[in-house]
C-alpha cells in the first residue's frame, strides 16, 4: 500500500482548522509528524488521530473533555 504525506496546509483543509491549530497538536504530540523541510503528516497517522479523538472536545487543547451530545459550549 502506498503511504501518503499531507502538508500541515493540506492536513489542515481535511481537517476544516487553521493550519496553527495542526502545528499545535504536532508540538503537542498528539498528531505525529516527520520533518523534510517543512512538516509532513501521515494519512495513518491523521486516521489514527481522528479515530483516538472521536468523541472529544479539542477546542481547548490543554484541558480536553469528553463531548457531551446536547451541549452547546
Amino acid at each position: 500500500m502506498e503511504e501518503i504525506l499531507y502538508t500541515v496546509r493540506e492536513t489542515a483543509k481535511l481537517l476544516k482548522v487553521n493550519p496553527n491549530y495542526v502545528y499545535d497538536l504536532i508540538k503537542k504530540e498528539m498528531l505525529p509528524a516527520l520533518k523534510l523541510g517543512s512538516f509532513k503528516i501521515r494519512r495513518t497517522s491523521l486516521l489514527n488521530f481522528v479515530k483516538e479523538s472521536e468523541g472529544k472536545d479539542m477546542t481547548d487543547l490543554n484541558n480536553i473533555k469528553e463531548l457531551k451530545v446536547g451541549e452547546n459550549k
